[in-house]
């Protein structure tokens, strides 16, 4: 019978949960256990798919299609847990599939009330994971302990300790122990009066998990022991790391919440092995390079927008034993203040997806640069797209080229509607998602960086490269290393006679893990690398 780990969130939100469960996961997975991570939203939305990035961040697709939460892309980069769309609920999905269920009449006519409806249909949730190939469901419950919005979510998770045994469930709880400057001093009062709302609703953490900016005495944790009803080793310190969030799985390792997971479990584990993960914190703290990106985008001043890009360009990093020096630019500030003034001197620029016309021409202008001052070039999903109208207008000459996206009356639409997506009207959910073949020219950059001719990456997009201009743009010296397997469709587009410039349709930042780097990021880094170390050489040579 598979054992349940769940976990909740008090004080304030953006503790880390995701982090955190990300990194439990982790640790399970290394002591020889198999594990299976979910995470349950408390917002209405059916999925994060028609959420702004600026609230809510950037959206996490899954193989399957499914539009979820960032912190999935936590458990996917620390945790070979398999995803799906059972592994990411809100609840809008839970009550929009009770009131499906009423509307087939499946209630018998019932009144559906919040108890025992949509506490059962949580329930059912949660168990859809428990299957017999797992050994350790982890649930994190979105939210923070005492938001109206999460009740629902904690009663059912009460009421599964019951239905399972408690001998089975453990429930850990992450809170914030705050230092006041002006008092100097940690204060246990908001943890104590978070787990007094959870145990008000039914549930006793067995471990607390405490973030802190110092390091907790013993005596503020005895007294957190005593107060939250816990023994001494079942309080956790998990402070704040400067370095790296990959310092968090041996951190928490270390303060012993694995141990305390599985002796409450009643498991028998080997000790986690995580000498590859050591040797990943010694390559970030021990960098051979430094090299400089540019990441221009509409959503660049808010970084949970491209977390999934972000985390890429580290992973390849430590590929390369490089510190990788990221510069978000707004692609307004491209328009308004030039490229040159912007972008010199960087070592490579990387374009992002993206929706909505504002900051195009920027993203245009930059790519131009790149592309003119043999910069390498990166350009993902939306970065593609302006990729192929610069190259367009500046290459091709093709006057005024552009998106129908943004101008649909442009005289050369180089980039257009998918035929299949002119009918809807839905926004949610209705992309092209989730995981795609692509078939890739053998004599590409594309094929050398992952090392075969088919691939496998995921999608979220409308629009398409329009295969009218595909002779004309071949022309002129632009390669199509990457189509769908029947070719109806561009994936990658690359430019042979530039030292590294490549873009692609779909999300490669969805596949990326610190301890094996995505093939293109990779590719990336490296070719920024070489380029600044040729700079480099030039240099001496100038004198």
């Amino acid at each position: 019978m598979a054992k349940h780990i769940f976990v909740t969130g008090g004080v304030v939100s953006s503790l880390g949960k995701g982090l955190t469960s990300a990194s439990v996961g982790m640790l399970l997975e290394r002591r020889g256990l198999r594990v299976r991570m979910q995470k349950l939203d408390p917002y209405i939305n059916v999925d994060p798919g028609t959420m702004s990035p600026y609230q809510h961040g950037e959206v996490y697709v899954l193989d399957d299609g499914a539009e979820t939460d960032l912190d999935l892309g936590h458990y996917e980069r620390f945790t070979n847990s398999k995803l799906t769309r059972d592994s990411n609920y809100t609840t809008g999905k839970i009550y929009q599939s009770v009131i499906n269920k009423e509307r087939r009449g499946e209630f018998l006519g019932k009144t559906v009330q919040v108890i025992p409806h949509i506490t059962n249909e949580i329930k059912e949730c949660i168990a859809k994971l428990a299957t017999d190939d797992v050994d350790i469901v982890i649930t994190e419950i979105g939210g923070t302990v005492g938001d109206i919005e999460s009740q629902p979510f904690l009663e059912a998770i009460r009421q599964f300790s019951l239905d399972v045994g408690k001998e089975n469930c453990v429930y850990i709880h992450l809170t914030l122990v705050p230092y006041l400057k002006a008092a100097g001093e940690l204060k246990t009062k908001p943890t104590q009066h978070s787990v007094g709302q959870l145990r008000q609703i039914g549930i006793q953490p067995d471990i607390l998990i405490c973030r802190t900016e110092r390091t907790i005495s013993r005596e503020d944790r005895e007294k957190i022991a005593l107060f939250c009803n816990l023994s001494f080793d079942s309080v956790i310190e998990e402070k704040d790391k400067d370095f790296s969030i990959y310092e968090v799985p041996l951190s928490l390792h270390t303060s012993g919440l694995d141990a305390a997971i599985v002796r409450r479990l009643g498991l028998q584990t080997r000790p986690p092995q995580v000498d590859d993960w050591k040797d990943l914190l010694h390559r970030l703290r021990n960098p051979q390079h430094e090299i400089s990106i540019a990441v221009v985008g509409k959503y660049a001043e808010h970084r949970d927008a491209y977390k999934s890009i972000y985390e890429s360009l580290d992973h390849a990093g430590m590929h390369h034993h490089a510190q990788v020096r990221v510069q978000r630019i707004q692609a307004e500030l491209v328009e308004t203040e030039g490229p040159e003034r912007l972008l010199s001197g960087f070592d490579g620029v990387l374009i992002p997806g993206g929706f909505g016309e504002r900051g195009i021409e920027g993203k245009v202008e930059a790519i131009r640069f790149a592309r003119e001052r043999n910069i390498p070039f990166f350009g993902i999903c939306l970065g593609m797209q302006c990729a192929v109208i610069e190259f367009a207008r500046n290459v091709v000459h093709l006057e005024n080229a552009h998106s129908t996206e943004f101008s649909k009356d442009t005289p050369h639409p180089v980039v257009c509607m998918l035929d299949e997506q002119k009918t809807i009207t839905d926004l949610g959910g209705t992309m092209r998602l989730g995981a795609y073949e692509a078939s890739l020219d053998p004599t590409s950059r594309a094929a050398a960086c992952y090392g075969s001719t088919t691939i496998s990456e995921r999608h979220r997009h409308r629009y398409e490269f329009n295969n009218v201009y595909r002779q004309q743009f071949a022309a002129h010296g632009l390669l199509f290393a990457g189509t769908s397997p029947d070719g109806s469709l561009v994936e990658i587009v690359e430019l042979p006679s530039h030292p590294w410039f490549l873009a692609v349709q779909f999300h490669p930042e969805f596949k990326s893990k610190p301890i094996k780097a995505q093939p293109l990021f990779a590719g990336f880094i490296g070719a920024a690398i070489e380029r600044k170390q040729a700079r480099a050489e030039r240099a001496v040579e100038t004198g």
